[in-house]
């Protein structure tokens, strides 16, 4: 039969892109600990059923949480799955399959203070639970006092274990896989939740496609199957899906992702060996992103400040106010609106560009404004005599720019350029908003999958210095040589 809907992101006939936040995100999708590399989660292996249904090869991409939705309405992709609870706000923003997981929210507590046990016995208390969820919400209308939101799950067991929350309200999935042996889950379940994948809304026909896919997956015992690998079958799901049947099958899933913790996880010297150099490629790989997004975008940044610091010296007058009013508004905005516009933004008047495209123009563009401004003190700062003299030995006012005044301003630029590319190597972190996985967003996912903050962050960090200490050295010897050759020049 003919396909009767659209797939919006497919690069061919037979791609089905669908996007995740696989950063922090065990057990829906997330990067398997044994092998960083790979991809794993019970939703992955859901997409996978169901792309194989639609005859389709089923394509993850990564994208933040808060840029899920924005990129599912641009059209990067097909759809969006990642434990996004079908609600009628929620429903305002798109359209939802058919629910493929029921669960409830639960109270998780560190052992000692099980009293904590329904919402009414967590007021006066700190409740540390997850933003814009259906516990945030729950703990809202209860009059929770103490509410603290969080956008990673790693973020909120930490707390909980160095006592900063008294409590945690979240799904019962995330709190099965987050908990430790110190933590207790006490009380009933509370609430009934229901996950679906989301389409845009202008998009029902692959929704209902979709929505077949599942209907088969769940009669024929597929789901349950994944769902048991996971140890994620539950009494609510054998209701919802009237699957009664007992599987004699291992949790085979989750067996693997426990011991793998226990094993990664450990503070034994040869434990932290072990992961360290697990983590060395991937460090590499974020390294290798951050480098090149940084240096292209320093050649964009450096070639159109130029042209901004000599419109604005030597320009008519309209063409100074309009450089002028650019260099204004890119330095009075913030840079993550600006990748963010270039990103989401631009493909409403129908500019999509790629990932690493994008970030790399957002940051260009935002230093360009810097580095005019650099330049144009390094333009003022050469004497007007100069120009003079040039243009008495017959030169043309470009081969004098050219050949004399440029070169001394370079010069006296150089050192603020060298900052300037630091700070940029720094500031390429915020492309991970847009779903380039650098190095802050592989210290992210690395240090909260293993709850090491320390090690992680003194790999990514020396990680870091690495990259930038070469570049001051030859910033200094560049600085050095001009200095010789204007030296020999005036000479």
């Amino acid at each position: 039969m003919a396909e009767s809907y659209s797939v919006p992101g497919a690069q061919n006939e037979q791609d089905l892109p669908w996007a995740s936040d696989g950063e922090a995100n065990v057990p829906y999708v997330f990067h398997d600990p044994a092998h960083e590399g790979r991809i794993t989660g019970f939703e992955y292996d859901l997409m996978g059923a169901i792309s194989a249904l639609l005859h389709r090869h089923g394509r993850f991409v990564q994208n933040g949480w808060d840029g899920l939705i924005p990129g599912l309405s641009r059209g990067l992709y097909a759809m969006v799955i990642d434990g996004i609870e079908i609600t009628p706000e929620h429903a305002e923003a798109v359209l939802f399959s058919r629910p493929y997981y029921v669960t409830s929210n639960r109270i998780l507590v560190m052992k000692g203070h099980e009293t904590l046990n329904t919402l009414a016995a967590l007021h006066h208390h700190s409740v540390g639970t997850i933003k814009n969820t259906a516990a945030e919400h729950l703990l809202l209308q209860h009059g929770i006092e103490g509410i603290r939101s969080y956008e990673e799950e790693t973020d909120l067991f930490t707390d909980l274990r160095n006592g900063r929350v008294d409590a945690v309200l979240i799904d019962e999935p995330i709190a099965q896989y987050y908990r430790s042996d110190d933590m207790e889950l006490v009380g009933d379940p509370i609430g009934r939740i229901t996950y679906g994948i989301a389409f845009p809304k202008d998009n029902p026909a692959l929704r209902d496609a979709v929505n077949t896919a599942l209907e088969n997956i769940i009669h024929d015992g597929t789901l349950h199957r994944i769902l048991a690998r996971w140890n994620l079958w539950t009494p609510q799901m054998a209701v919802y899906t009237g699957d009664y049947v007992t599987l004699k099958s291992k949790p085979t899933a989750w067996d693997e992702y426990r011991s793998t913790m226990a094993r990664m996880s450990g503070s034994g010297a040869s434990a932290l060996w072990h992961r360290y150099l697990a983590f060395v490629p991937l460090i590499a790989e974020g390294a290798v992103m951050t480098l090149a997004v940084s240096a292209l975008a320093m050649v964009l940044a450096v070639a159109i400040g130029l042209i901004l610091a000599l419109g604005r010296h030597y320009g008519s007058a309209p063409l100074r106010w309009i450089f002028g009013a650019y260099v204004e508004i890119v330095r009075g905005t913030p840079l993550l609106i600006q990748v963010l516009f270039i990103f989401y933004g631009l493909p409403v008047f129908g500019i999509r560009l790629s990932p690493f495209i994008a970030g790399v123009m957002a940051l260009g563009l935002n230093y360009a404004a810097y580095e005019a401004e650099n330049y144009r003190a390094g333009l003022l700062s050469v004497p007007r005599g100069q120009m003079e003299a040039a243009i008495a030995l017959n030169m043309t006012h470009f081969q004098a720019l050219r050949l004399v005044i440029v070169p001394q301003a370079f010069r006296t630029v150089v050192p603020v350029m060298t900052n300037d590319f630091i700070a940029l190597i720094k500031d390429s972190s915020l492309v991970s908003v847009i779903t380039l996985t650098e190095l802050s967003q592989t210290y992210i996912r690395l240090s909260s999958t293993y709850y090491d903050y320390v090690g992680t962050g003194l790999m990514v960090g020396s990680a870091y210095l690495l990259i930038g200490l070469p570049f001051v050295r030859l910033a200094r010897m560049a600085e050095k040589r001009l200095g010789r050759a204007i030296g020999q020049g005036h000479h």
